[in-house]
């Protein structure tokens, strides 16, 4: 599947404002809001935590998947797509985010 396609199977995020990762000592680590060209990455990761509770290895291992084609595109470009490459540092250092959705 591409990532558009993937996009349509996920939950809207047309009332989520922003969504806040936390690292384990409670820092904030990013800000995903809801603006044009960002929507896409927020509802992978709004679903991500509606389904798993946090972003660890697990889940961020699914959201490379739904990222589709842009993940291959991460792998090539690193710094290209932020939000999918916290996904392979998530992975490749083990790492768990708490995360806090604000609705509009």
């Amino acid at each position: 599947m591409v990532f558009a396609d993937n996009l349509k199977q996920l939950p809207g995020v047309e009332k989520v404002e922003k969504l806040d990762l936390f690292d384990a000592g409670g820092s904030l680590v990013a800000t995903l809001e809801n603006k044009p060209g960002k929507a896409g990455s927020l509802a992978v990761y709004n679903h991500l935590v509606l389904r798993h509770g946090r972003i660890d290895a697990a889940s961020a291992a699914e959201g490379l998947t739904l990222f589709a084609e842009h993940t291959e595109d991460a792998k090539k470009n690193p710094g290209k797509h932020p939000n999918i490459d916290r996904l392979f540092q998530v992975i490749e250092q083990k790492l768990t985010y708490s995360a806090t959705v604000t609705n509009k």
